[in-house]
This record gives structure tokens, C-alpha cells and sequence, in this order.
């Protein structure tokens, strides 16, 4: 019994110090459930969640300098979607597009794993399509107010507290069919 409540015990303590020191970072891009391997230094472990938790209030409010503070200038998506640039200029497209479409566009961090180099993290991104979408066609979809709610998992690889590494799965055919792209 004791073996197992140690790990819980740490990971609960690392929950509560994640986020502190950090103003500029609201506490919504703190993760509901954090795991930390418990090999990983705290200075480690700070600099990597604090990257990833920059990165995903980037995607959550738009702000720039946070996703400059995030990613390295090497920034490589490895699971690049078609026509979004590759390196830190695809982050910007994407973000600029899809906050276009969904202004008030939030971002919970349900999970997150801190493993090695790795933060996987578990995310739900909500709002409402009131802006334009681009359909894959180049055509322009004005938004009614349609509710969207989708889930998504990303993997970031962080060096010297930056991310150089992401590779990621959205569930985009929810949100297509949530603001009637396709047909449910």
C-alpha cells in the first residue's frame, strides 16, 4: 500500500507547485491530472511544463510571444497537415485560422504525461463557430454560432526548455460535422 501511495502522493505535490511563478499563464492551462515520472530533476520537470503550458495558452488566447517563449526556431510537426507551413510559422497559420472561426475558442488540459523529454498531453478544445472557416475546397463558411467541442493528443519533445518536436492527432471530424462541413 505504502509503494503505491508514494507516486501519488509526489505526483499530487507536483500538481499543486505546477503553474506558480508563472503570471503570464492563466491557471486554465494547468493540466486536470498531471503524471511525472519521478526520475525527472525539478528543474527538468519545470521547464518542460512550462513550455507546453505556454504552448497550449498560445492555442487558447492567440498571444504570440507566448508561442515564440514555447518553440524552438528547429520546431518541426511531424504529423503536418496539408498547406500549413512547417516550422514556427505553422503554429501561427493554424492558430490565426482556427481562432478565426472559433474567437472564443478555450483549451482544457485534461491529462498530461511528463516522461524523459516527452509531454503528452490530452486536450479538449471548446467554443462556439461564430467566425469564417475555409472549407479543404476554399470555400468560406460563415459560422451561426454552432457549439464546438473536440478532443485532441498532443506529443512534444522539449530541449532546453523549448519545443522542438510535436506530433499530434485532433479529432477534426467532430468539428467538421460540428460546424456542418460534413454531414453527421
Amino acid at each position: 500500500m505504502q509503494k503505491l501511495l508514494v507516486p501519488l502522493l509526489v505526483a499530487c505535490l507536483l500538481f499543486a507547485g505546477a503553474g506558480k511563478g508563472s503570471p503570464e499563464i492563466p491557471n486554465a492551462a494547468l493540466p486536470e491530472i498531471l503524471v511525472v515520472d519521478p526520475s525527472i530533476g525539478p528543474t527538468r520537470r519545470e521547464a518542460n511544463l512550462l513550455a507546453a503550458r505556454r504552448f497550449y495558452t498560445f492555442w487558447a488566447t492567440g498571444d504570440h510571444a507566448l508561442l515564440r517563449q514555447s518553440i524552438s526556431p528547429a520546431f518541426t510537426d511531424h504529423t503536418l497537415p496539408p498547406g500549413r507551413p512547417q516550422g514556427p510559422t505553422g503554429p501561427v497559420a493554424a492558430g490565426r485560422a482556427f481562432r478565426t472561426a472559433v474567437p472564443d475558442l478555450q483549451v482544457t488540459v485534461r491529462q498530461q504525461i511528463l516522461a524523459g523529454d516527452r509531454v503528452v498531453s490530452h486536450l479538449l478544445f471548446t467554443g462556439h463557430f461564430t467566425g469564417e472557416f475555409k472549407d479543404s475546397r476554399g470555400k468560406v463558411v460563415q459560422g451561426r454560432g454552432q457549439q464546438v467541442r473536440f478532443i485532441a493528443t498532443d506529443i512534444l519533445r522539449v530541449k532546453d526548455g523549448k519545443i522542438t518536436d510535436n506530433w499530434h492527432l485532433e479529432d477534426n471530424l467532430t468539428f467538421l460535422q460540428q460546424i456542418g462541413i460534413i454531414p453527421r
